[in-house]
């Protein structure tokens, strides 16, 4: 996500880097290079035309050419513009006061539409809402049963009444019956077409007419790129969309749709798609995605993903365990369980100030070595789980017919252990860790 763009910014901001005071003909000529960074990102030409416009003329005051620290404030002034032009603070999902909160999702076929209902709903039932999922879709082959399965893997029902009911009488019953059963929140999965036309755009404002939505949620495949702008443009004229998901973001390098559509069309992103699986949805923070394009890292979105991943119990025992030295193989299992349902690395790591995206993006969590690894545990006695150092080349020789595995990977892995361990203790050491600036320390990583 924003690869190619946090590199070319980066390179651009070197140029004001190796220079002491600046002058406005330095500023211009960085301005050039920020200018091109972001239209080969496929940001509008007249979103980057109003951008470079605002940074430069911020850029030529005092608070830069008489800056002890003019590049700092370059970066400072660019992260500002940045966060304000995609929407300035997060614009959350509007919860109605009178349940239901209906929430009809539209846009293009193929942009993402029926995944991200359910993805959306499956956030909100995480947080205590009981929601329903609505199959209004009745011309896309199997894009009810897409919907069902969906629904099914994330324990969220879905009312349906078959393609053969028209999509307007199916989100009225829909609604009746989410009333009926007590359902706070509805999720209306709607047609899309591979191009807009008028007969969609007459059945969707019909739709809308008929369930009166708290929210028109406009999914965009950020692929798509300067298409983006057109599509989110026309269904907003003729809807009057109140958000947009951006989806498929962790598979484009530019990321320039999330930096053209809330200025085109004055409405916020409210959530991004970042992967395949159902809980891989965030919320849209414009001041973090500006950090992370920055290469400044989004820390406070690492900590929320990682509080989702462990909860506060788990949290102490582990601690204990630290402390006490009593970290056993069991235990080193579960964190690599707990670092997998945290997402990709690569955009984990993104997260972390000074990191550059796709530093990592080689560095995945082999789920066939992670296999082999639970096998190899699994295949050890609870003795030697929590005693590795009896384990000795007899043992060995059992675990790996045990686990179909081989010596070699046995003592890879407890190698890694080791190494882990090592450095927990390390963490946990207060002594240590007032040295830690001064030395630098080998993470275990394969």
């Amino acid at each position: 996500m924003f690869q190619s763009l946090s590199e070319k910014l980066e390179n651009a901001f070197k140029k004001f880097r190796n220079k002491g005071k600046l002058t406005e003909a330095d500023i211009k000529a960085g301005m050039r290079e920020i200018k091109l960074a972001l239209l080969e990102a496929d940001v509008n030409f007249k979103v980057v035309k109003e951008f470079i416009a605002t940074v430069s003329e911020r850029a030529v005051g005092t608070e830069v050419l008489e800056s002890l620290l003019p590049a700092q404030q370059i970066v400072k002034i660019v992260n500002e513009e940045l966060t304000a032009l995609m929407g300035g603070t997060q614009s959350k999902l509007q919860i109605s006061s009178k349940p239901p909160t209906v929430v009809m999702m539209v846009g293009l076929q193929g942009a993402g539409k029926t995944t991200h209902a359910g993805k959306l709903a499956g956030m909100y039932k995480k947080q205590g809402k009981n929601p329903l999922l609505v199959a209004c879709d009745i011309y896309r082959p199997a894009a009810i049963k897409q919907l069902e399965i969906v629904g099914e893997k994330l324990g969220i029902p879905v009312f349906s009444m078959g393609d053969k009911v028209s999509p307007v009488k199916i989100a009225k019953e829909g609604l009746a019956y989410a009333k009926q059963k007590g359902y706070d929140m509805v999720f209306f999965d709607t047609a899309g077409r591979l191009h807009i036309d008028e007969e969609l755009m007459g059945e969707l404002q019909n739709i809308k007419k008929e369930v009166e939505p708290t929210e028109i949620l406009l999914t965009i495949d950020a692929m798509i790129g300067q298409d983006a702008v057109t599509v989110a443009k026309t269904f907003n004229e003729l809807l009057d969309i109140t958000g947009v998901i951006l989806t498929k973001l962790d598979g484009d390098t530019r990321g320039g749709a999330a930096l053209s559509v809330k200025h085109v069309t004055g409405k916020p992103i409210k959530f991004i798609g970042i992967g395949e699986k159902l809980d891989a949805i965030e919320p849209f923070h414009p001041d973090r995605m500006a950090s992370r394009i920055l290469g400044m890292g989004d820390v406070l979105s690492l900590i929320e993903k990682a509080e989702q991943a462990y909860d506060d119990k788990k949290a102490i025992e582990l601690e204990k365990k630290i402390r006490e030295s009593s970290f056993t193989l069991d235990d080193y299992l579960e964190q690599f369980a707990q670092l997998k349902s945290m997402g990709n690395l690569d955009q984990l790591m993104g997260m972390m100030p000074g990191m550059k995206p796709g530093a990592l993006k080689d560095a995945k969590i082999d789920e066939k070595a992670l296999a082999h690894m639970e096998a190899i545990i699994k295949s050890m006695t609870y003795y030697e789980r929590v005693h590795p150092e009896v384990l000795n080349a007899s043992r060995k020789k059992r675990i790996a017919a045990g686990s179909g595995t081989t010596v070699e990977e046995i003592n890879k892995l407890l190698k890694q252990f080791d190494q882990t361990k090592k450095l927990m203790k390390q963490f946990s050491n207060p002594k240590q860790m007032s040295r830690f600036g001064r030395k630098k320390m080998k993470i275990p990583f394969n």
